[in-house]
């Protein structure tokens, strides 16, 4: 199988929720494939993943327990829901996040008995310290030191028919993420001979190429997924690359170090990336409330974080949510006679 089959089959396979060995086997070759094919000339290479992967599977299994139950997500449900109110300004910011989601609108459209469908929306968050009013008994006091929430450029790129499907395609997200952490460990090895320069010029080549063509928690982060047309030059050159590793005659401990990074990532999968469950009491404007404040304004918000380590470190909130088919508005016509005014 070749790489971007992965791509295209692998989603609906993978299960962090039951780890069985067929589970195990499909991971241990996703992997292989992601990483280098030729790891699979590395002595009892199969065997001396799996518990590695099996880690990492059992790992995510655990995460998934963090993921808040799915919520509506609608202009209609945000004058009811706190936290929506909390992640959104105003039922027009829904409005508009709707409006941007081809990936829930091209769901639709495959499946036209579908009436609701499973998305993950993604945000960024920022907490920041501000000094404002505060309420102590009955005194109102002024420039007490506060803490505010900030929640901002919303994404829905993951979705799926139903919740179970949408949490595998999560999980196979995280596991690319990872093996995407190990190809770049694999490419800043420092070797000066020729063989393992070309092997570590490519190994680079590949991790670019994977991070645009789409593995990873790019899509759940809010990146940009690539044009057709770059999608197609991108397969090409995947394939091309993937033609190379196999012709090159690496040496047999050059494999065994390619092979031991990406087990050493998949051993440890808490040193890479988290998930953790987040839970703020939040005034009307987003301020975090102690556990002693009592008011009917009070709103508990629930969402998950999930923080990636490294070089780069990264967080984003996240929650499970459902969509109706009717809550997607048609996608924007390009007004061309509107347009020719500003040339």
């Amino acid at each position: 199988m070749s790489i971007l089959d992965w791509f295209r089959n692998g989603s609906t396979r993978f299960d962090p929720e039951r780890v069985s060995d067929d589970t195990v086997q499909w991971a241990v070759g996703k992997a292989i494939a992601l990483t280098n094919p030729r790891l699979k000339l590395v002595r009892n290479c199969e065997k001396r993943l799996s518990p590695s992967v099996a880690t990492t599977i059992g790992f995510m299994k655990e995460r998934v327990k963090y993921f808040p139950p799915a919520r509506p997500l609608s202009p209609r449900a945000w004058s009811t829901d706190p936290a929506l109110k909390a992640f959104f300004v105003a039922p027009a910011d829904l409005q508009t996040l709707l409006g941007r989601a081809d990936d829930l609108r091209a769901l639709f459209s495959a499946s036209p008995d579908l009436q609701a469908a499973y998305v993950i929306l993604g945000m960024a968050y920022r907490e920041e310290r501000v000094f404002g009013m505060a309420l102590q008994g009955d005194v109102v006091m002024r420039d007490v030191a506060q803490r505010m929430v900030n929640f901002s450029d919303h994404k829905t790129r993951l979705c799926a028919e139903d919740e179970q499907r949408l949490r595998r395609v999560v999980g196979v997200e995280v596991f690319e993420h990872l093996v995407s952490r190990a190809l770049s460990e694999i490419g800043t090895e420092r070797n000066e001979r020729n063989e393992l320069q070309a092997a570590r010029s490519l190994i680079r080549a590949r991790l670019r190429l994977l991070s645009k063509h789409g593995p990873g928690l790019g899509s759940m982060l809010g990146e940009a997924p690539a044009k057709p047309s770059e999608q197609a030059e991108l397969e090409a050159k995947l394939l091309e690359n993937e033609r190379q590793l196999e012709a090159l005659d690496t040496t047999e401990a050059l494999l065994e170090s390619q092979f031991e990074s990406l087990k050493t990532v998949l051993d440890n999968p808490q040193d890479y990336l988290s998930i953790e469950p987040v839970h703020l009491r939040l005034s009307p404007m987003n301020v975090v409330l102690d556990d002693t404040t009592t008011s009917e304004a009070v709103a508990d918000v629930r969402f998950a974080a999930i923080s990636l380590k490294g070089a780069n470190p990264l967080s984003r909130a996240f929650i499970v949510a459902r969509v109706d088919r009717d809550e997607v508005p048609p996608p924007q016509k390009m007004d061309f006679q509107a347009a020719s005014r500003y040339l």
